[in-house]
């Protein structure tokens, strides 16, 4: 019997959106700060400010669009959200005052939480039942890639003189790219009628983000704070203990660990539940956090790497899939939607307070604290979700 299909021209399409939209937030989050400063001469916390305020655009993006999706409708939602990023990817250009860098960053933060949330959405209603795990593990795989290969590219190009316009300028290009590709999308309108049913709201909570998403989104904002400093501080670490070559490859080793296990991860959580997949996953991202804690060496690094891509990487898209399989499908995109505004929380806000903390006590201690939260997490998704999961798979 033929298996219902994943790899649809749909579902390519808006994974390459997906990939694009999330690619330039990693190309720009690793260079944007040292711009401001070059360009501004700017204190370090307003660079700091700089770089994160995309992602507090990006909360409020998702938070918005969870709300009106459901009247509107995703495609045309999306639709508005390229066009719009394509927009501020040009106004980068503009060099008028740190204050219109901040906004632009701030607004193009909003449009990117309307693409995710827009993409996310259409996916969780493409995707046939019997294998939303397994298309959702496939689909979130652009976020791996993007995570791993936006750095790379930021760094390389600002090697070179002028490294930040040809930034800015792969932005537009990038950009133009996602206008062009969503020309091929054919969607079957009939397909989000159910996002236009009237349901009668619960509590002001339920009129923006879906309350049965709410305990494993959660876990992910843990998760996601846990993450954050690993995500932010690789660098300033990795001089730290002399590391710096094997750091360069860490975002490699990690989507590569991430890459050739998440598809086989969702196809068990199809056939078995989420159980079996989230408690080794959180295991692994607790070993992984204590071996990149104490990484004395380049082969601790990558294992570290490696492991963390293991646990934390296929963790993310889990909960993702549990968040939208617990509620109704015209409730798709607020739950798309409050499992990225949790999770998103995690990631923007960690940086800032944990770099309160780092010199106070360094980055090996902070890194090494971490693990606790992963441990505490544990138990906390078996009282959340784990030991009700087998209602909803």
């Amino acid at each position: 019997m033929m298996k219902d299909r994943i790899w649809t021209k749909n579902f390519i399409v808006i994974s390459l959106i997906n990939f694009l939209s999330i690619l330039m937030f990693y190309l720009l989050i690793v260079t944007i700060a040292s711009y401001a400063i070059e360009t501004y001469q700017v204190s370090t916390s307003i660079a700091g400010l700089v770089s994160s305020i995309y992602v507090i655009g990006a909360l409020i993006g998702r938070l918005l669009t969870g709300r009106i999706i459901g009247k509107v409708g995703p495609s045309k939602i999306l639709r508005y959200g390229v066009v719009l990023f394509f927009v501020s990817a040009c106004l980068y250009f503009i060099e008028i005052h740190i204050a219109f860098l901040l906004f632009n960053r701030f607004i193009q933060g909003i449009f990117v939480g309307v693409i995710g949330t827009a993409a996310g959405t259409i996916i969780a209603h493409i995707l046939p039942a019997s294998r939303k795990g397994e298309g959702i593990g496939y689909y979130s795989l652009s976020v791996i890639l993007a995570s791993a290969i936006g750095p790379f590219i930021g760094i390389f190009l600002m090697k070179f003189d002028n490294g930040n316009f040809y930034i800015f300028g792969l932005n537009v290009l990038l950009s133009l790219i996602m206008i062009i590709v969503l020309t091929f999308i054919r969607l079957d309108k009939q397909m989000f009628s159910s996002s236009h049913e009237e349901v009668k709201e619960e509590s002001f909570i339920s009129k923006f983000m879906e309350p049965k998403s709410i305990p494993i989104s959660f876990v992910a904002l843990l998760m996601g704070f846990v993450y954050s400093g690993v995500m932010s501080f690789l660098s300033f670490y990795a001089e730290e203990i002399n590391l710096v070559d094997a750091a360069s490859v860490f975002f490699i080793v990690y989507a590569l660990a991430t890459i050739f296990t998440r598809p086989y991860c969702g196809k068990l959580m199809d056939k078995k539940g989420p159980n079996l997949i989230v408690y080794p996953c959180l295991v692994l991202f607790a070993l992984g956090m204590f071996l990149f804690g104490n990484a004395s060496s380049s082969w601790i690094l990558l294992v570290s790497a490696a492991l963390i891509g293991l646990g934390f990487g296929n963790f993310n898209s889990i909960a993702q899939t549990i968040a939208v399989k617990v509620t109704e499908p015209h409730r798709f995109g607020l739950a798309t939607s409050t499992y990225y505004i949790f999770y998103d929380m995690g990631l923007g806000f960690g940086p800032y307070l944990l770099g309160l903390i780092v010199p106070l006590v360094g980055y090996r201690s902070i890194f090494l604290w971490m693990v606790p939260i992963i441990i505490i997490s544990i138990p906390l998704y078996f009282v959340l979700h784990g030991r009700k999961a087998k209602l909803y798979i």
